[in-house]
C-alpha cells in the first residue's frame, strides 16, 4: 500500500483551511493546517511534509518571506510550496515563483484545479525520484555546464550556481533537447503541468533572471523570434 502523503496547509482564515483540508483529504491526502507563518516554517522544518500550500495574508508574517526562508535551509529548499492567495496580480505571482514556489492558484479558486495543481506538483517530484539514473545529469559547452537533475544542483565550471526552482526548471525542460526549439508554453507545461495559468510573460522574466545568472553562460540560450527559446551544446567564452 502507497504510503499517504502529508500536505501542510497554511491559512489563517479557518473556514478557508477547513475547504482547503476537505478537498485534499477527499483526494486521498492527509493534511495538516496551521495558522501563522512562524508555526509554518517550524512545522515545516520539523515534519517535512510533502507540499505545503500557503497563503499570503498572514498575521505575523507575509507569505513570501515563509516562502524565502524555507528555501535558505538545506532541509526545506526542495520542499515544494503551492501559494493559494487572493493577491492576483502579475506581480505577486511572478514575486511567488521567483523566490521558489511551485506553482500559485488564486482566490477564489476551484476545488477541481486546486486538487490538479497539488497533483501535477507532487507527480513532477516523484518523477525528479524516478529517473534513469543515465539520464540524471546533463552536460553541456564541452563539460563547463553541468545540470544534475536529481540534486537540483547546476555547476558553471565547477562552482555552483543558486537557482530558483522554476529557474531550474526552465533550464531542465531546455537541456533535455539541447538545440531544439522549446515554446514557451511548453516550457509553461513542463514547469507545472496542462492546468498551468502561467503568461507567457512570466516566463520571460524567469529567463531574464536565468540568463543573469549563469553569467557568460547564458549565451547559451537563445531567443528563438516569435517561437521560444533553445539551448544550445556547443563552446562559448566564459572568460569574465
Amino acid at each position: 500500500m502507497t504510503e499517504q502523503q502529508t500536505i501542510l496547509i497554511v491559512e489563517d482564515e479557518p473556514d478557508i483551511a477547513e475547504l482547503i483540508a476537505y478537498h485534499l483529504s477527499r483526494g486521498g491526502y492527509r493534511t495538516n493546517c496551521v495558522h501563522s507563518a512562524q508555526l509554518a516554517i517550524d512545522v515545516t522544518t520539523r515534519m517535512l511534509p510533502d507540499l505545503l500550500v500557503l497563503d499570503l495574508m498572514l498575521p505575523d508574517m507575509d507569505g513570501l518571506e515563509v516562502c524565502r526562508r524555507l528555501r535558505r535551509e538545506n532541509a526545506t529548499v526542495h520542499t515544494p510550496i503551492l501559494i493559494v492567495s487572493a493577491r492576483g496580480e502579475e506581480a505577486d505571482i511572478v514575486a511567488g515563483l521567483e523566490l521558489g514556489a511551485d506553482d500559485y492558484v488564486t482566490k477564489p479558486f476551484s476545488p477541481r484545479v486546486l486538487l490538479a495543481r497539488v497533483r501535477t506538483i507532487l507527480r513532477r517530484k516523484a518523477d525528479s525520484y524516478d529517473t534513469d539514473a543515465s539520464h540524471n545529469q546533463i552536460i553541456l559547452a564541452e563539460k563547463q555546464l553541468v545540470i544534475d537533475f536529481d540534486r537540483y544542483e547546476v555547476a558553471l565550471h565547477g562552482s555552483p550556481v543558486d537557482l530558483t526552482r522554476s529557474e531550474f526548471e526552465i533550464l531542465r525542460c531546455l537541456a533535455k533537447k539541447p538545440g531544439c526549439v522549446r515554446t514557451r508554453d511548453q516550457i509553461i507545461t513542463s514547469m507545472h503541468g496542462q492546468e498551468a495559468v502561467l503568461t507567457s510573460r512570466t516566463i520571460d522574466v524567469h529567463m531574464t533572471a536565468l540568463r543573469r545568472k549563469l553569467g557568460a553562460a547564458g549565451r547559451l540560450i537563445k531567443t528563438v523570434r516569435g517561437v521560444g527559446y533553445r539551448i544550445e551544446d556547443s563552446a562559448v567564452s566564459f572568460d569574465t
